[in-house]
């Protein structure tokens, strides 16, 4: 086995750890080798670090625009689950996405309520 297997496995290992299911069907593949994580995965880390990016950076969302978010990827998932319209890789990776940034302020959103309460 050589090096690259051997991180391969552990990404692998770890996006297991992180709870995807990492179907390769459901997943992008690159030089032959599967992504730790599942197409909406992706998305969602990738929406995360967004988010943090731009609070960080102090652009803020809307709450309701948040709430919004995730439900569209909840929706996309929903409408996979029952069967009503096959999902492709590249809209779970946008739908995870929205996902990603929607949960981030949703996060920051709670934390700010909580920290007003206690602090103040």
């Amino acid at each position: 086995m050589n090096k690259k297997d051997k991180i391969w496995i552990s990404l692998m290992e770890y996006g297991a750890r992180l709870g995807c299911h990492q179907m390769p069907e459901r997943s992008f593949f690159y030089k032959k080798y599967q992504f730790p994580v599942c197409a909406r995965c992706t998305g969602v880390i990738l929406g995360e670090i967004i988010a943090i990016i731009l609070l960080i950076l102090k652009v803020k969302c809307n709450l309701l625009v948040a709430i919004i978010l995730l439900l569209i990827m909840g929706f996309d998932w929903f409408i996979q689950f029952i069967n009503l319209l096959p999902s492709k890789n590249y809209r779970r990776l946008v739908t995870g996405l929205c996902g990603g940034i929607g949960l981030t302020y949703i996060y920051y959103y709670i934390i700010v309520y909580l920290i007003d309460i206690f602090f103040n």
